[in-house]
């Protein structure tokens, strides 16, 4: 395997699971709109984990079927991975962690094309308020 792809990939480290971190995140981070994602994120010191952890919602409220809140999160974790690395590099220069949340809050299902244009959209917005 080349060192590419291993970048390329979401290892469990950058996953955002436990309670206090994502309680955290919801009392005390910030939020933006790149519709249709709602972005909520909070930088903290590093705490042997320089990066991005990251949360991904799609609510079932509005995405009855969960094959397809399913589909909608495989896609914004692919437009994530391959733009992640400028983020990366910000965090670990800054020796803080960025803890990031994700927030489906369209209706349906989008394009692809759809989702990789927000995404470009919410990382560029992320990198200039972070």
């Amino acid at each position: 395997m080349n060192n590419e792809h291993a970048a390329n990939t979401l290892c469990k480290k950058e996953r955002l699971s436990l309670k206090n971190k994502i309680n955290l995140l919801y009392e005390h981070g910030h939020s933006f709109v790149a519709f249709p994602l709602r972005i909520t994120y909070l930088t903290e010191p590093n705490n042997g984990h320089s990066g991005v952890s990251l949360m991904l919602c799609v609510p079932k409220k509005k995405i009855r079927k969960a094959v397809n809140r399913n589909y909608i999160k495989r896609q914004m974790r692919e437009a994530f991975r391959v733009r992640k690395h400028n983020l990366i590099a910000e965090m670990i220069r800054r020796e803080h962690t960025l803890l990031l949340s994700v927030l489906y809050l369209d209706k349906a299902a989008n394009p692809f094309r759809n989702m990789e244009i927000a995404m470009d959209k919410a990382m560029t917005i992320l990198l200039n308020k972070v």
